[in-house]
This record gives C-alpha cells, structure tokens and sequence, in this order.
C-alpha cells in the first residue's frame, strides 16, 4: 500500500516565482534595494520587484513593492499584476492565492524606461 506524499512550497520559492511572473506584466518595474534608508541602484525595468510571501498550507498571501511606467494608470497597472499574478502562481504551484498586497513605491518616466531582457 502507498500512501501519497505532500509538496510544501517554501515562502522563497514562491517568492521567487512570483517576481519572475511580475517581469510578464506590462508596465510593472521593480525598486532599488535600500540600506539604512539610502537607495542603492535605480528604480525601473531593469531592476527586480520586491516581494515577500507566506504560505500557509494550500493557502499562500504575498506583499510587493514595484514600480509604476508613468503615465500608466495605476490601479489597472496594479490590477492587472494582481490578477497574473494569482493565475499564473495558481497555475505553477496549485497553492490558493488569498491575498496580494501591492505597494507602488515610486513611478518612473516612461522615457526613462528600459527594455527588459529575458
């Protein structure tokens, strides 16, 4: 007899996921890392978002911090990150996405940005 087993997702890995699903999202940029309140590196494209994750069984609940392509508007922008990223991270991981809190730290100019590289 065989009993079936259990796949337990770490907060990193899902963490990890989920930035890498951001960078598919039109308009979402990350933010530069700071260190006792100075910034260290710039905001946009070419830098990843910022996202912590707590998973809780089947349940998982993530809080982001992105930047923003101005002058897109903001809460679709947001909108639409939170919708790809409770699909696509269902879709990788099978977890119930409860909750993701989204925190648009700055905006960048849309001539300021630049392409990404996948």
């Amino acid at each position: 007899m065989t009993t079936a087993g259990r796949v337990m997702i770490a907060d990193r890995v899902l963490e990890r996921i989920a930035t890498r699903a951001l960078t598919e999202v039109d308009e979402i940029g990350g933010v530069a890392r700071r260190v006792l309140g100075v910034r260290l590196g710039e905001n946009g494209a070419e830098t990843a978002p910022r996202v912590e994750a707590h998973v809780d069984g089947k349940l998982a609940t993530l809080r982001m911090s992105v930047s923003v392509v101005y002058p897109a508007p903001v809460r679709q922008v947001a909108r639409r990150a939170r919708d790809h990223i409770s699909q696509r991270l269902g879709e990788l991981t099978g977890l119930e996405i409860r909750q993701v809190d989204i925190n648009v730290a700055t905006l960048i100019p849309a001539e300021r940005r630049q392409e990404r590289v996948s």
